[in-house]
């Protein structure tokens, strides 16, 4: 699956120009923990998140600076004070937010969120803004995925499984038998680690037309 086909195209977003506490009603309003910032003519600017108000002035923000913050250099000390005490989304919202193109699959989208911290990236379409990939957006994608859509029969489950068991499974170096009868997976081998003992048990169920697994292992 790729990134335009679960993300959410309906675009909610705020103009640098509007008040933090709009930002603020409009996420609320809409049950969403994020949105993009854009300009009038329709330019990606930033994304204004719960992450980026939870130490608003509002809050109380600048009671609670950490060693670590006081011991900063003046100029960030600066930029934090005006990302939790302006009043317009342009200077509280995280800028030049990462980006990924409407054609990525889902795992370039999950690694980017992972690597960046982040739990929603905006999508694009030839420089574009066309709609919003988020953490939800992946647990559906999750939720709605089907079995690998192998032929049924003995011999089509027996193939699957063993193609599947080399694709980055951790299961590689094993010597793995397999048999299937009636849909029963059967497998053997000398596997003594009980984590890949279970990933291959995973990989054979993820096959359709598998009825069972049966370990065989030792």
């Amino acid at each position: 699956m790729l990134v335009k086909d679960v993300m959410t195209s309906t675009i909610v977003s705020v103009s640098p120009d509007n008040s933090v506490r709009q930002a603020a009603m409009t996420m609320l309003s809409h049950h969403i923990s994020g949105i993009p910032v854009i300009d009038g003519e329709g330019h990606l600017l930033g994304i204004i998140s719960e992450g980026d108000l939870i130490r608003r002035t509002e809050l109380g923000g600048a009671m609670f600076a950490s060693a670590e913050d006081l011991a900063a250099p003046a100029e960030d000390r600066a930029n934090a004070y005006v990302r939790r005490s302006s009043w317009r989304v342009a200077e509280a919202m995280t800028p030049a937010p990462v980006t990924i193109d409407e054609d990525a699959s889902l795992l370039q989208a999950a690694r980017l969120m992972q690597k960046h911290g982040v739990k929603r990236i905006p999508v694009i379409r030839h420089g574009e803004l066309v709609g919003i990939v988020s953490r939800a957006d992946l647990l559906q994608a999750i939720v709605t995925a089907k079995l690998d859509g192998t032929p049924s029969g003995d011999e089509a489950i027996q193939r699957s499984v063993m193609v599947r068991l080399r694709e980055n499974t951790g299961l590689e170096a094993f010597d793995i038998k397999i048999a299937v009868t009636n849909g029963i997976v059967h497998l053997s081998g000398a596997v003594a680690i009980p984590e890949c003992r279970r990933a291959a048990r995973i990989v054979a169920e993820s096959v359709q037309g598998v009825q069972g697994v049966v370990d065989h292992f030792t």
